[in-house]
């Protein structure tokens, strides 16, 4: 069944077709903030293919939209794809590509068996690929017998001020929670993994601390609290924190915790500084609470043996799914449904240039933790594209793996949901 049901979705694909949606995507501005046009054109998609639609403003103007092959009620295992539809920033994509095939960042540009543009691996190539597997299947003249979910949702990524808080994986918890979408069994978040299945991703926190002393002029020094001075003891408490974790336990798939001072900044006249400021990043693994990373940070900067009247202030500016960050999480490699998944990328991708199917885990935080920890729904990470260039005026997406993209989620679809007609 396997291989006649690969051959059978392969002659009935339509590269050109699927390319077609990708670029369209791709042409539609969404960065964080701005992502109603491209939720429409996503929803409008879904209706071509025969879904239950739906959508509502997560943050006002600003829209989360959803589909379902069949009404909430409905009974056996249903799957949920899920991907952001904001991208990050275009500035500065123009200049650096003046006069180059590849200049507009909307312009979905095709070079050597690479489509160009924002928001081509990260993640409108999993959305398209996704969306292409269904209608991949339709065109084979299959039919789902089970249940399948789509939800496109805002403000994951972040940037733009006043933005990237995950308010659209928020409002879908909601809905989830009130049966405005159906609940699922099992979910698959496209986030860029080469085509992997990465079945855990780190989680995060940001701090930024503010130190604060006294300025006095530079020929007074006895009359002030140098701000600068207290900064370097702070950071020799913070590296020598970030030294215990990484000779730390280490998560075979993600690696050791870490803490990465991202940004400093201090002084600036001819005096005694009195205030400075910095930003750092602490990664956790999987199984570490946020809770008491935060503590144990907190700890070891507060041990800084700093003068008498320095004060120090530390913010979390990036709370996600918890008020101080991202959540790690982690899910049973050994779950049915990823092995599945795994499988069917393998023979999707099996005769072709890339390769995929590996089970592994993100360098990143997304916003699975959503589905695993409020409601209850294991989730893996799986897509085209590299995570490597997403962010970046590099990013692109290979044809080739797009297009076993769309059959490996046809084939996965097909196997986990079930088919009313079976394929010869």
């Amino acid at each position: 069944m396997s291989t006649s049901l690969h051959d059978r979705l392969l002659a009935a694909q339509d590269g050109d077709a699927d390319l077609k949606l990708l670029q369209d995507a791709i042409a539609i501005d969404s960065v964080t903030g701005n992502e109603t046009a491209f939720a429409t054109f996503l929803e409008d998609r879904m209706t071509d293919l025969g879904l239950h639609t739906g959508s509502g403003e997560f943050l006002p103007g600003r829209l989360n939209v959803w589909g379902e092959t069949c009404e909430p009620s409905a009974t056996g295992d249903r799957l949920l794809i899920v991907g952001h539809t904001d991208t990050v920033h275009v500035r500065g994509w123009e200049e650096t590509w003046k006069g180059a095939p590849q200049e507009s960042p909307l312009g979905g540009a095709l070079i050597d068996g690479e489509v160009w543009g924002r928001g081509a691996c990260d993640l409108k190539g999993g959305i398209c690929a996704a969306l292409g597997g269904l209608r991949l299947l339709q065109k084979a003249g299959l039919r789902l017998s089970g249940g399948l979910s789509f939800a496109f949702i805002g403000d994951e990524e972040s940037g733009e001020p006043g933005t990237g808080v995950s308010a659209g994986a928020h409002d879908l918890v909601k809905r989830v929670e009130a049966g405005t979408i159906a609940k699922p069994d099992f979910a698959v978040y496209v986030e860029p993994t080469k085509l992997d299945v990465y079945t855990a991703q780190i989680g995060f926190f940001i701090a930024d601390i503010s130190v604060t002393g006294k300025s006095a002029y530079f020929g007074t020094p006895e009359l002030g609290t140098d701000a600068l001075k207290a900064t370097h003891a702070v950071l020799e408490r913070i590296w020598a924190h970030e030294a215990d974790l990484a000779n730390g336990p280490s998560h075979d798939l993600v690696g050791t915790s870490s803490i990465l001072v991202t940004h400093i900044s201090g002084g600036g006249y001819i005096a005694v500084p009195g205030e400075c400021k910095l930003s750092l990043i602490r990664k956790l693994r999987p199984g570490e609470s946020l809770d008491e990373a935060v503590t144990a940070f907190e700890a070891a900067v507060r041990s800084a043996p700093v003068a008498g009247g320095i004060s120090i202030a530390i913010d979390y500016p990036a709370g996600r799914d918890h008020r101080y960050g991202g959540s790690p999480v982690e899910i049973d490699r050994e779950a049915p449904a990823a092995l599945l998944l795994s499988n069917c990328v393998s023979e999707a991708t099996a005769g072709t240039q890339v390769s995929g199917g590996t089970l592994g885990g993100a360098p990143y935080w997304s916003e699975m933790p959503f589905l695993v920890n409020k409601i209850g729904c294991p989730a893996v990470y799986c897509a085209p594209g590299d995570i490597g260039v997403a962010h970046t005026f590099e990013e692109r997406i290979g044809t080739e793996g797009y297009l076993a993209a769309v059959r490996a989620f046809a084939l996965f679809m097909a196997r986990y949901c079930g088919l009313e007609e079976k394929a010869e």
